[in-house]
């Protein structure tokens, strides 16, 4: 071989760049970063768009369709488009091309998803914009139970106390966690009640959402004092959401306690998380792409 023939005929060169590799790679060992989870720069940007009570059909149509038309248009650098469609849940991924930068398609696709709103249907709330790429995963499992504390206790603590305190950990990012029930205020209503006061489920939803809002006060002054005026403009218990007026039937109030029952309860669990026969919560420690 050609290289055997100019060793064989540069002998000393050889020797010298022998020596240098010898010198060099301590060096080169030292300085070479080691991780089980290298960076893998394949930017990702996802759209999760949500619109409870429509169906997948309706959410494919409606949505995601027209989305995806416009992020063609507005966003640069696209490598292809994935989407994911539930009912009520719209998941769109727009994988970028390996030099793209990732700040500039992030302003373009929250740019053309505020614009596609008006296209969707009337109370279709902006998307959460998510940016990720590959290296993303997940390196560390929190598993939080307990024999004295709910669920909803438990992914309380897990999302506003714990959580909180280790996303500042450099290079990490922790989602919300798996498990748990999510506190919710739940008005359950008696449709044999509904047709006896002749009120209609609107009728109640009206007047809980025109009468538990927050409204600006402000202050009065009288005399040399300046006073911060509270209005009475939300329940500050759940129970009395009972005693909202929904409509007058002749000379008397319908309240909500005579057609519904108002519950401080959870939204619909769609995951469990056990630990040891227990339910708990789940929290999963990701590695960021670029730490």
């Amino acid at each position: 071989m050609w290289i055997v023939r100019v060793a064989l005929a540069r002998p000393y060169t050889f020797i010298v760049l022998a020596l240098l590799i010898l010198l060099i790679s301590p060096l080169v060992i030292l300085r070479t970063p080691t991780d089980i989870f290298p960076s893998i720069d394949i930017p990702v940007i996802a759209a999760l768009w949500n619109y409870n009570g429509l169906s997948a059909q309706e959410m494919e149509g409606r949505i995601t369709s027209n989305v995806e038309r416009n992020l063609t248009t507005a966003v640069t650098n696209i490598e292809h488009i994935e989407s994911i469609t539930l009912n009520g849940r719209a998941i769109i991924k727009v994988f970028l091309q390996p030099n793209a930068s990732v700040d500039t398609a992030n302003a373009q696709i929250t740019a053309a998803s505020q614009a596609s709103i008006g296209q969707m249907p009337q109370g279709t709330l902006p998307p959460f914009i998510l940016t990720y790429n590959a290296s993303n995963v997940p390196i560390i499992q929190l598993a939080l139970s307990s024999k004295t504390l709910s669920e909803a206790q438990l992914n309380d603590l897990g999302l506003n106390f714990l959580r909180t305190q280790l996303v500042t950990v450099p290079g990490i990012i922790i989602p919300y966690p798996y498990g748990g029930k999510q506190r919710q205020v739940n008005v359950a209503l008696d449709t044999a009640l509904l047709q006896a006061k002749n009120v209609s489920p609107a009728d109640v939803v009206n007047a809980i959402g025109s009468q538990n809002i927050i409204l600006p006060t402000g202050t009065a002054k009288i005399g040399q004092f300046e006073y911060t005026v509270d209005m009475n403009a939300a329940p500050r218990a759940v129970a009395e959401l009972n005693d909202l007026p929904i409509k007058m039937a002749g000379t008397s109030p319908v309240y909500v306690r005579d057609v519904a029952t108002v519950s401080d309860g959870f939204s619909p669990q769609t995951n469990i998380v056990r630990l040891d026969g227990e339910r708990g919560t789940l929290l999963s420690v990701m590695k960021g792409g670029d730490v």
